[in-house]
C-alpha cells in the first residue's frame, strides 16, 4: 500500500526553518523554495524541495501524486497559542457599553464582565460546551489554524473547571485541529467563594491539580496577575505548587498594570501574555529571559488600548509570538491573520517576524517541537494560500483565506 504522497508544485514554500527563536528577523532570512513540493509519509513530512526533483527521485508506483494546477503559497499550519474558545453566552452588551464610554467597573456592576461569562458557562452541560468549543475550533481550522491552545477559567470551582477541561478534551476528538488545554482556574476569585484570594488558590492547588495529572486534562497552569484578579505575592505559592508538579506555567501579565511579567520570568514561565502595559524595565527584563512574549492584538482592538510593544521586545532580543486571545469579552474576533497583520502595521514588524510568531515561535510557547516548520520529521501540518507571493497573505489582512488546510497529512478542506 502506498504510504507516500507528493503534493506540488507550489509557487513558494516557506519552510520557516533556520530562523532564530529570539530577536528580530528580516524577510531576507526566510527560506523560500520555488516550484516546490512536499512529500508526506503518513502524518509526517518526509521531504520538502523542488517538485520536479522530488518526483523524479521516487520510483513509479510507490507514491500518490497530488498535482496542483494553480499558484499557491505553502506555509506551516498556523498556531494560536492563547485562546478562551470554551465558553457560554455572549458579551455583546459589554462591547457596546465599553464603546459608549462605560468603565470596567460600571460594566461589572451592570452584570457584565468575566463573571457574566462564568455564569453563562456554568449553565451549560459538558456536552454542549464541548460542541461549542469544537465549532469554534473548526472555524479556526478553516482559516489555517491547525493547533489551538484553549483555556479553562470560566468555571472557577473545582467541578466547573473540570467540566471545562473535560469539554475541551472531548472537543479535541471532534475537530481535526489539535487542542492544547490550559488550566486558568486562577482567572479571578469567584464571587461565590467564601474566603480570601490566598484561600481560593490553596483550594485549587490542593483539590484540582492532582486531578489534572490523574486524568491528563492539562499540563499547563495559567493565572491572571492584575489588580482585579491576583497579585504577584498571592500567586507565587500557587506557581510554586504547580512547578513542583511539573506543570508548564504561563501568565496573563501586564495587561493593565505591571508586575505580572516579572513573575513570569522569575518562575521561568513559557510565556508572558498581553504585556500592553509593559514599560522599558519590563521589556528589558523579559527580553533577557527565556520566557516568550505573546502579543494579543485582538484584546487591544476589543478594548481600544495600546498594543504589546512587540518591536521593542524583538529589538532587545526577546522572543515574540502572536495569538488571538479569542474570548467572548475583550477579543471576540478570533481571526489570527487579521490581528497579526494589524499588529505588524502598528508595531512595524517584518513579514518574517509575524509568520514566526504564529508558527514555530508559537509552537515553542506550547512546548511542541514537532510543528511550526516544514521539514523532514515534522508533522504534516500545512496550508495553501491561492497566491504566487507570500506577501499577499498579510497584505490582505485576513481577507485571503487558505484554499487548503492539511492536518497530520489529511486535507481537512475536502470535507467542507
Amino acid at each position: 500500500m502506498q504510504n507516500l504522497t507528493l503534493i506540488g508544485p507550489v509557487s513558494q514554500l516557506l519552510t520557516m526553518d533556520h530562523l532564530p527563536l529570539r530577536g528580530a528577523i528580516q524577510d531576507e532570512s526566510l527560506e523560500i523554495i520555488s516550484n516546490a513540493g512536499i512529500l508526506l509519509e503518513g502524518e509526517l513530512i518526509k521531504a520538502v524541495g523542488n517538485f520536479s526533483e522530488l518526483k523524479s527521485s521516487l520510483p513509479s508506483g510507490t507514491f500518490h501524486l497530488i498535482e496542483l494546477k494553480q499558484d499557491f503559497v505553502m506555509l506551516p499550519g498556523l498556531i494560536d497559542c492563547h485562546t478562551h474558545i470554551c465558553f457560554g453566552g455572549s458579551r455583546a452588551r459589554d462591547f457596546a457599553m465599553r464603546n459608549a464610554g462605560k468603565s470596567y467597573l460600571e460594566i461589572a456592576e451592570a452584570g457584565g464582565g468575566i463573571w457574566d461569562t462564568v455564569t453563562q458557562t456554568r449553565k451549560l452541560e459538558e456536552k454542549e460546551l464541548s460542541q461549542r468549543t469544537a465549532s469554534n475550533a473548526n472555524r479556526h481550522l478553516m482559516e489555517g489554524v491547525t493547533t489551538i491552545e484553549v483555556k479553562s477559567g470560566y468555571g472557577l470551582t473545582v467541578s466547573e473547571e473540570l467540566k471545562m477541561l473535560r469539554a475541551i478534551q472531548n472537543a479535541n476528538t471532534n475537530t481535526a485541529a489539535d487542542l492544547i488545554s490550559t488550566c486558568l482556574a486562577a482567572h479571578m476569585k469567584p464571587r461565590d467563594f467564601d474566603g480570601s484570594n490566598e484561600e481560593y488558590l490553596e483550594m485549587v492547588s490542593q483539590k484540582l491539580f492532582p486531578i489534572l495529572k490523574e486524568e491528563n486534562l492539562s499540563n499547563r497552569i495559567d493565572s491572571f496577575i492584575e489588580k482585579s484578579a491576583f497579585s504577584a505575592s498571592e500567586i507565587a505559592p500557587y506557581f510554586e505548587k504547580a512547578r513542583k508538579l511539573d506543570f508548564d506555567i504561563t501568565v496573563h501579565a501586564d495587561q493593565f498594570s505591571t508586575g505580572g511579567s516579572k513573575v513570569a520570568v522569575d518562575f521561568n514561565a513559557r510565556s508572558a501574555d498581553h504585556l500592553e502595559a509593559s514599560g522599558e524595565k519590563e521589556i528589558a527584563y523579559l527580553a533577557q529571559s527565556e520566557t516568550t512574549a505573546v502579543a494579543l492584538p485582538g484584546a487591544s482592538l476589543g478594548l481600544g488600548c495600546s498594543f504589546t510593544p512587540a518591536r521593542k521586545i524583538l529589538d532587545q532580543g526577546g522572543s515574540l509570538a502572536i495569538a488571538t486571545d479569542w474570548n467572548p469579552g475583550s477579543a471576540p474576533m478570533g481571526d489570527l491573520i487579521n490581528q497579526a497583520s494589524i499588529l505588524a502595521t502598528f508595531e512595524k514588524l517584518s513579514s518574517a517576524e509575524v509568520l514566526a510568531g504564529i508558527t514555530f515561535r508559537a509552537a515553542h510557547v506550547l512546548n511542541l517541537m514537532d510543528r511550526g516548520i516544514l521539514k523532514s520529521g515534522m508533522l504534516a501540518d500545512f496550508i495553501l494560500y491561492p497566491s504566487a507571493n507570500y506577501q499577499d497573505i498579510l497584505y490582505h489582512q485576513g481577507k485571503m483565506k487558505p484554499a487548503q488546510v492539511w492536518k497530520r497529512g489529511f486535507n481537512t478542506s475536502e470535507n467542507r
